[in-house]
């Protein structure tokens, strides 16, 4: 491969280090064709992004895209595959899916949100890891709940929240 075109996978993974801003590294060596073309369309299904790129291209990659990460750097051994996914989530509930069937892929480190995940020990971190979106609608049901609890007393009292406005009105 010739300096232009590495330089030139460099620039587009790192393009999509920045866009997803979340990745997964994983290790598929050693897996059948047919295991990995059924990763491939797995991934596809759920709109994953899955790239097997060279350890020194990774790491240029991240640099460009401003992850210089020591202990992401560290995991760059051996064969690697990239992971990326608009849901931060989804890339590890994946790999625990696929590991019902086999030990691989294994997960050698994630980036989610600026943060870096190290060690096949993360998985069930990253699965329960909830997204940006989960979040919100946490604080929304939240923030909701205490209105909600309110009108529903006062319906179930006979009460409607117009009642109440017009005798608070009337006492007012």
């Amino acid at each position: 491969m010739r300096k232009e075109e590495k330089q030139e996978i460099v620039q587009a993974l790192a393009e999509q280090i920045k866009s997803y801003g979340n990745f997964y590294i994983t290790d598929t060596a050693e897996l059948s064709v047919e295991k990995v073309n059924s990763i491939r369309r797995k991934c596809f299904e759920q709109g994953i992004e899955i790239k097997a790129v060279k350890n020194t291209l990774i790491k240029k990659a991240l640099i460009e895209a401003g992850v210089e990460e020591e202990d992401i750097f560290g995991t760059l051994k051996g064969a690697s595959t990239m992971m990326f996914s608009e849901v931060a989530n989804a890339p590890a509930k994946l790999i625990k899916e696929l590991r019902k069937t086999g030990e691989k892929p294994l997960l050698k480190a994630a980036f989610i949100e600026a943060t870096a995940f190290v060690g096949d020990n993360q998985l069930t971190a990253l699965v329960n890891l909830k997204s940006k979106n989960e979040l919100i609608a946490d604080v929304i049901a939240a923030l909701q709940s205490p209105a909600k609890n309110v009108i529903s007393a006062l319906q179930s009292g006979g009460n409607t929240v117009a009642g109440l406005v017009k005798a608070l009105e009337e006492r007012g």
